[in-house]
């Protein structure tokens, strides 16, 4: 017998494939069915004309590509390349400038002005019109009050309770690099694995930014919250969650072993996201990538990160086993170690 694809299936007999995919897999069906439509949001975007310009990035493209991460990601982040989008200012992208805030705010504008236009234009209607062509009942917009540049696909969802969780996947554009290094990667829905032989789920064929790069972007990212000995930090500790994943499936070493990857990233974030520490003084990602990495927080930034962690903990985020926080921040200072010892 044929398989029969999932969204031409009736609304009941969906809801009842993914309550057996559910029982199998353990996982709450509503998280299946939004799983099934960042499938599509993916499937629509690498499959539209400015496909080739994209990469797939972040937390999720860590859980969907490469399996390294086991949480619930609901978001995708996606490059489009600056070549394209700011082409002037590409060509500055592998210089080691040190711009001041009011600089890097400027060229910050500039590229958000050039991916608005892109998005309202280019991204947004072909992303209606391939829901609508697809027969996905599904409503697209542009999402303006996001502090990035998003678009938002709310469904209808075929569960009651979604929990926490929204029906809708938003998807956030960035524009300030290449996307690269990346590679061709199949991503498949969750359930399918549950029900292979009886229902087709979508797949898409996606660009991904390498694992190993954004093992350095999020110990990046870290380090500055340790500098700036940060109060706030709300939906932070799934970077501490990831990088001790990414260190475990062996991306940490991967990223360490490529030194001309390392300098990029602490060029781009010396460019596009100047900070100060605690004391107000210029935050060196040099010097972090060469032997000054910080990975712990202290003081009340510690007990904010702590705090932070047991909701996610309580929320169900964390798809695998969890470690207490303590025990996680002993698995990060191992891994800020070996970082400072082979890039000093």
């Amino acid at each position: 017998m044929p398989e029969v694809l999932f969204h031409t299936l009736s609304s009941n007999d969906r809801r009842d494939a993914l309550e057996v995919a559910a029982s199998q897999s353990g996982r709450p069906a509503y998280l299946l069915e939004k799983d099934i439509w960042v499938v599509h949001a993916l499937r629509l975007l690498f499959g539209a004309p400015f496909g080739e310009h994209l990469a797939f990035k972040g937390g999720t493209s860590l859980s969907k590509a490469y399996k390294a991460i086991r949480r619930f990601s609901e978001d995708v982040d996606i490059t489009y390349d600056i070549r394209v989008i700011a082409p002037d200012l590409a060509s500055e992208i592998d210089k080691d400038l040190s711009l001041t805030r009011s600089q890097s705010d400027k060229w910050r504008k500039k590229i958000r002005h050039q991916l608005d236009e892109q998005m309202c234009e280019r991204i947004l209607p072909n992303i209606k019109e391939e829901l609508s062509r697809s027969g996905l009942p599904a409503h697209v917009y542009v999402d303006k009050e996001s502090l990035s540049p998003a678009l938002r696909i709310d469904y209808s969802p075929l569960f009651d309770d979604y929990s926490f969780v929204k029906s809708e996947v938003m998807i956030e554009f960035d524009a300030r690099a290449t996307g690269e290094p990346r590679e061709e990667r199949i991503i498949t829905c969750d359930a399918a694995e549950f029900l292979s032989g009886d229902v087709k789920f979508p797949s898409a064929h996606a660009s991904v930014l390498l694992a190993e790069r954004t093992f350095l972007e999020k110990a990046t990212a870290i380090h500055v919250f340790c500098l700036q000995e940060r109060r706030r930090g709300e939906r932070l500790s799934r970077h501490w969650h990831d990088l001790v994943r990414l260190g475990n499936s062996g991306y940490a070493d991967k990223a360490l072993a490529n030194r001309q990857l390392a300098c990029a990233v602490a060029r781009h974030k010396a460019m596009f996201f100047p900070e100060n520490d605690a004391d107000g003084k210029r935050i060196d990602y040099h010097a972090a990538l060469s032997g000054g990495l910080r990975l712990i927080p202290s003081g009340e930034a510690r007990e904010t990160l702590a705090n932070d962690y047991a909701r996610m903990v309580e929320g169900g985020i964390l798809l695998d086993d969890t470690e207490s926080f303590d025990q996680l921040m002993e698995q990060c200072a191992g891994i800020e170690k070996k970082v400072n010892d082979s890039m000093s």
